[in-house]
């Protein structure tokens, strides 16, 4: 068994303990055998101020829903592919799938007239703007330094090998969708 597997083994273990430990909640996958791959917390914004493509401003404090990829299920889904853009191209299948239910979360949210969009933070953000994403660069070093290190070890297990020239090119940032976009693209798609 390779280094990668054990390590796939002890975060399967170790993420219910995580999740646990968080605010996030499941988004229900009552439509089907395959689950969601978000897992959400309502959360304010803390960073700087954003324009969106479709327009809508970001601000600080504004409300947004967090999204979080459940790495560990994804990670299981990927881990006998050959390849790299095969596994992109699988990450991006189980996301765009998801996004239907999450735009009917969004919409059914106790807080949704206050909801202004998504957010999530990635290393993995290569065609994230055909699924309707904007890409912002993390603003503080700090932070962008301390994203980085955390999501290292999904990157490692996301890719065939690691080399510095590859970890260089895929660096944290934010993936925003405003809230109008979600729904115009995918509520009712289910």
């Amino acid at each position: 068994m390779n280094i990668k597997l054990y390590v796939l083994t002890l975060w399967l273990v170790i993420d219910p303990i995580y999740y646990m430990f968080t605010r996030l909640t499941y988004i229900d996958d009552s439509k089907g055998s395959d689950q969601n791959v978000f897992r959400v917390r309502l959360t304010r914004y803390k960073g700087r101020e954003s324009i969106l493509t479709d327009g809508t401003v970001i601000q600080k404090n504004d409300l947004l829903i967090k999204i979080h990829l459940h790495n560990a299920q994804l990670m299981k889904s990927i881990k006998n592919i050959k390849g790299d853009v095969r596994k992109a191209m699988v990450i991006h299948q189980n996301v765009e799938r998801s996004l239907p239910q999450l735009a009917e979360y969004v919409n059914n949210h106790s807080n949704a007239t206050d909801i202004k969009g998504i957010i999530g933070i990635t290393m993995l953000n290569r065609g994230s703007s055909k699924l309707g994403f904007d890409t912002v660069e993390i603003s503080s070093p700090f932070y962008k330094y301390f994203k980085c290190m955390a999501l290292l070890p999904i990157y490692w297990l996301s890719v065939t090998s690691l080399s510095s020239n590859s970890f260089k090119k895929h660096h944290p940032c934010y993936l925003f969708m405003s809230k109008g976009k979600l729904l115009q693209k995918y509520f009712q798609q289910m």
